[in-house]
């Protein structure tokens, strides 16, 4: 879909999307490293329940949305799914983020919300996914031949 085929709101809501979870991601600690780590040695599970409500509450929202609306409210978008194959690539990305996950103790998403909660070391992290977001369409560029993508 294009940008000029989205409603009016899609970028406010995204921006205000983006700015509740990073709140929600500083709330509940998991901007904070250590207690990811803490949580992947199984020694607090707190973050299971944040991570569980929120599967529950999409999981609810999705179900609800898409039966009763025919398109998302604020941005007038259709409610569609995205069909993804299961490839060696998911595979490889799967493990590849899971490694840096737990060597880490921070994802994406909280690295960000870690930045502005004041984690500035965080900014060698947010570096390593830059580069290597970029190492791997640079990668992919050159497997499918399309070296101009680069």
């Amino acid at each position: 879909m294009s940008e000029s085929e989205r409603g009016p709101l899609f970028l406010p809501v995204v921006y205000i999307g983006g700015l509740i979870f990073g709140l929600g991601l500083a709330i509940s600690g998991m901007a904070r490293p250590e207690v990811v780590l803490d949580f992947l040695q199984f020694d607090d599970f707190g973050l299971l329940f944040v991570m569980g409500g929120a599967a529950v509450v999409t999981g609810l929202t999705f179900a609800v949305a898409t039966r009763f609306l025919d398109s998302a409210p604020l941005t007038d978008d259709a409610y569609t799914r995205r069909l993804k194959s299961f490839d060696r690539n998911v595979l490889l990305g799967g493990a590849i983020f899971g490694v840096g996950w737990g060597l880490s103790g921070i994802c994406p998403g909280a690295a960000y919300a870690s930045f502005g909660v004041g984690n500035y070391p965080i900014l060698w992290a947010i570096a390593g996914m830059f580069l290597g977001a970029y190492t791997q369409g640079y990668a992919r560029s050159l497997t499918t031949g399309d070296a101009s993508t680069s």
